[in-house]
């Protein structure tokens, strides 16, 4: 029988995924706007996890540079309202543009709203305040993920967090600027221990060199990009919109995997590895599986991305 997006989902269903990162995302949406902020406020200053303006081509601040500068310029408790209006998805202009966003630029958003706190330009967490006990016990969870899950946890914070009238015409959505491809003669070729297939190779090669659209032209033309935790995006215009949307900027470091031939002619590869992105820099890097399902042809029928629970699974190579 002819594989469907939804039997490739399984292949490889082995995979140790990191279960306790889309928990940790439930609690925390669960939580009231005050302790939504003030755990993202805790968790930057006092477990050190930052972020920094490390690709600023990635993500072009212009188009969240008004919103910012008009926040800027509001009274402290005014201040404080947005960003809990921000939290509890309210409807209104600032959360409307905030949710047109792209990851990339709500990230850079509250990245300068956390400088600006700190530096007393803009109305920080209250002194001594104290989280909730909700709030303890998500902030201790995210104390005990690995540096990858704490940043997948966080961005999902940051992403989930504006009001998305999801009607179409409502709104247009605004993507980062796309990078150029990185020229030819100055592109990195990936080895992988295990895996010589020139797909996926070229996939990973062009993923690195920002090259989107070569990499969705190795896809058949209903084929399928699967993103940790969410559903399968369909459809080679589909994913090249993702691409260029979320993937600027990423540096994917593959090591090791396995190949297979099996029903129909159709191959299918896990490789493990790493991915740093440019807004935690290079000290932090996802534990990552890529899932692959080639047609007959060699083309990408499917593709699941993978967080993985713990740095063994990079190890962990037995299909089940």
């Amino acid at each position: 029988m002819p594989f469907t997006i939804e039997s490739a989902q399984g292949i490889f269903s082995g995979t140790n995924v990191a279960s306790a990162v889309p928990d940790t995302i439930a609690k925390f949406a669960q939580l009231s706007a005050e302790d939504q902020l003030a755990l993202l406020w805790f968790a930057y200053t006092e477990m050190g996890i930052t972020i920094t303006p490390a690709a600023p081509g990635a993500a072009s601040m212009v188009i969240a540079d008004g919103l910012l500068a008009q926040i800027k310029q509001m009274p402290p408790l005014a201040q404080t309202q947005v960003m809990c209006d921000l939290a509890n998805r309210i409807d209104t202009p600032i959360n409307r543009s905030y949710a047109s966003f792209s990851m990339n630029i709500k990230l850079g958003f509250w990245y300068q709203l956390g400088e600006w706190m700190a530096q007393g330009l803009v109305a920080p967490i209250p002194s001594g305040y104290k989280l909730s006990t909700k709030a303890s016990e998500v902030l201790q969870t995210i104390r005990q993920l690995d540096g990858g899950q704490q940043i997948t946890v966080l961005r999902n914070a940051v992403v989930n967090m504006g009001f998305d009238p999801d009607a179409p015409g409502s709104y247009a959505k605004v993507a980062d600027p796309v990078i150029p491809p990185i020229d030819m003669g100055s592109r990195t070729q990936v080895t992988i221990e295990g895996v010589t297939n020139p797909t996926v190779l070229s996939y990973i090669n062009n993923m690195n060199a920002f090259d989107f659209e070569a990499a969705v032209n190795l896809f058949v033309s209903k084929g399928a990009l699967q993103p940790p935790f969410q559903k399968p995006i369909v459809g080679q215009e589909a994913i090249l919109a993702y691409m260029r949307e979320e993937c600027p900027g990423l540096k994917m470091m593959p090591e090791r995997g396995i190949s297979e031939v099996v029903e129909n002619d159709y191959t299918q590869i896990k490789v493990t590895g790493k991915v740093q992105t440019p807004w935690f820099g290079a000290s932090v890097g996802m534990n990552i599986a890529w899932r692959f399902l080639l047609d007959p042809q060699g083309k990408i029928f499917f593709v699941a991305i993978d967080l993985l629970a713990s740095p063994q699974e990079l190890l962990n190579l037995i299909s089940k």
